[in-house]
């Protein structure tokens, strides 16, 4: 079945970006030396699950290329510590914490540039 393999992340201010998820997540950015302005984003080491993604420059212009796009979710250990980590650097929580009985936990956070991300704890308990 396919499998969700790349993310990209579209941003107003890249550098902006660039510093919450670097301070929230501690990701890694670098620079892709292609043809247009493009990071690629490192979120974990090389073996253990996950995706790495890619960050872009939000076209101003606007040109008919909007993006739409669909929620990808963190796993994080502390739904609750993470939460606080947005806040602290610039962005807001979406929607608090909610449980998924039996699966864990659940909030959604908006970044630096509007975007929607969801924070995800598992925890058979919740309830």
């Amino acid at each position: 079945m396919p499998r969700v393999v790349h993310f990209e992340i579209h941003a107003d201010d890249p550098e902006r970006a660039m510093r919450f998820y670097s301070s929230v997540f501690g990701w890694e950015f670098l620079e892709w030396k292609g043809p247009y302005e493009y990071w690629v984003i490192r979120t974990g080491p090389d073996g253990e699950p996950g995706i790495n993604g890619g960050l872009v420059r939000r076209d101003p212009g606007g040109r008919g290329r909007s993006i739409i796009a669909f929620v990808c979710s963190i796993d994080v250990p502390s739904v609750d510590e993470y939460a606080e980590r947005v806040t602290a650097h610039g962005g807001a929580i979406a929607i608090p914490k909610t449980a998924l009985p039996g699966v864990g936990w659940l909030a959604y956070a908006r970044d630096t540039e509007g975007n929607i991300i969801g924070l995800a704890q598992e925890d058979a308990e919740a309830r």
